[in-house]
């Protein structure tokens, strides 16, 4: 980039044939030694203005390290392809007889790509792994509605809560009802947990009970906190807390270790209570990459996103969606987490944690979103709503998660409910 070399080599005269004589000259034979011996010093040997047979030198320091870039690494990070997440359900089911209540779970996706339903009385399943659908099992109006349904952790057994107290077992490989659990609570059970072989009820006359289903006496521990209906139940990861949500807008952790054996006794201590939500809690998501980080969701009156570090009992942040939270599902592949909403929104969100920057929103449902619940994979939720629709979304790929299909199974899941009726 010498410009006064450029002008030289660009405007010289074509070279003559070299001479042998090595003198220095102004005329002459030594006119052209005079311009070999010229290059050799000017232009040191270079023949051309930009040479590109060769790759430069690399430079021995950087002239602007960190102006650009912040540090000397980043502009060798490979750009992340920006996911791209349907907007549209990628299926639409009419899901007759729903009950409209917020308090009720109607709905569980199990291990064994099976989707639970309650519609009324009835409780229906979909496997998605071969394309069949059937009815597992219609009450009499003096048992139903069935009030929550819930898979085990082998995903062949189901637990399903009724209205007369009563709570149900059935083995759905061979379709038939494996025992009834009594006595357990006074009214409806609206929420079950599982942990292990035990299966955690909660009723509306606010108890919270540990029901060993491999015993004859079930009844092992009971949790006395909540003096409203109890609406949600969840274990965590590790099967030592226990996290429940009440109609009376409390959040208890339970501690197992601390649960009551004396069922006659009328308190039992737990762990952590928070009493920050204005409204029902029925949203309850422990962290799969944090164990101790447990998400909590608020109703209609509230309608925040609560975080709580269940170590030491106090809220990390919170977050004001201005609508009814319904349910909460955390990722099982990115750091996000999915909440369902009521009124007024009637729809879905997709968060970034912990940043709380809103991804997207899944708008469909005409009606509050009641239930929500995640596929197997990660890949997908179901939503069922007011409406009397069954919605079913693609949250993520399925690349990062071997997806599980039968033989004979059908390429697009929930090509086909025989029990629904495809309204889209």
């Amino acid at each position: 980039m010498n410009l006064d070399i450029a002008h030289y080599m660009l405007m010289a005269a074509p070279r003559k044939e070299k001479e042998n004589n090595s003198g220095i000259s102004f005329s002459g034979n030594g006119k052209g030694a005079y311009r070999e011996i010229l290059d050799r010093v000017l232009l040191q040997n270079r023949t051309r203005i930009l040479e590109f047979n060769s790759k430069p030198s690399a430079p021995t320091e950087e002239i602007f390290p960190e102006i650009f870039f912040g540090s000397p690494s980043n502009h060798r990070r490979p750009l992340k392809n920006k996911r791209y997440i349907p907007q549209s359900a990628e299926r639409i089911l009419d899901a007759p007889n729903l009950e409209d209540d917020f308090y009720l779970n109607l709905l569980d996706w199990g291990k064994r790509n099976i989707l639970a339903i309650a519609l009324g009385n009835s409780v229906y399943l979909w496997d998605a792994s071969v394309g069949s659908a059937f009815e597992l099992v219609t009450f009499d109006d003096h048992v139903g509605p069935v009030s929550s349904v819930s898979w085990a952790p082998d995903g062949k057994n189901i637990a399903l809560g009724l209205s007369n107290s009563f709570v149900q077992l059935w083995d759905v490989t061979s379709n038939r009802p494996l025992r009834t659990l009594e006595g357990i609570h006074q009214s409806r059970v609206g929420t079950l947990a599982w942990n292990g072989g035990i299966l955690t009820t909660g009723g509306m006359d606010g108890n919270i009970v540990n029901n060993d289903v491999r015993i004859r006496s079930h009844v092992v521990q009971k949790y006395r906190g909540h003096h409203m209906e109890v609406c949600g139940l969840k274990w965590s990861g590790s099967g030592e807390k226990l996290a429940s949500g009440g109609n009376d807008n409390l959040v208890h952790v339970w501690d197992c270790s601390m649960a009551s054996s004396n069922t006659t006794s009328n308190q039992s201590q737990w762990l952590h209570r928070f009493e920050e939500h204005t409204g029902a809690v029925k949203a309850l998501a422990w962290c799969p990459f944090q164990r101790n980080l447990l998400a909590t969701g608020g109703g209609e009156s509230d309608g925040c996103l609560r975080f709580w570090n269940t170590d030491i009992g106090n809220c990390l942040s919170s977050v004001d969606t201005s609508s009814q939270v319904s349910g909460l599902v955390w990722s099982k592949n990115e750091r996000e987490l999915l909440s369902s909403h009521g009124l007024p929104h009637n729809n879905l969100a997709l968060w970034r944690y912990p940043s709380m920057e809103k991804l997207v929103e899944l708008n469909g449902h005409f009606s509050r979103v009641l239930c929500m619940s995640q596929s197997p994979d990660g890949c997908r939720v179901a939503s069922a709503a007011g409406d009397e629709t069954l919605r079913l979304w693609k949250i993520y790929e399925t690349s990062t998660v071997k997806k599980a299909t039968g033989k004979g199974a059908s390429t697009t899941p929930f090509a086909s409910f025989s029990a629904f009726t495809t309204i889209r």
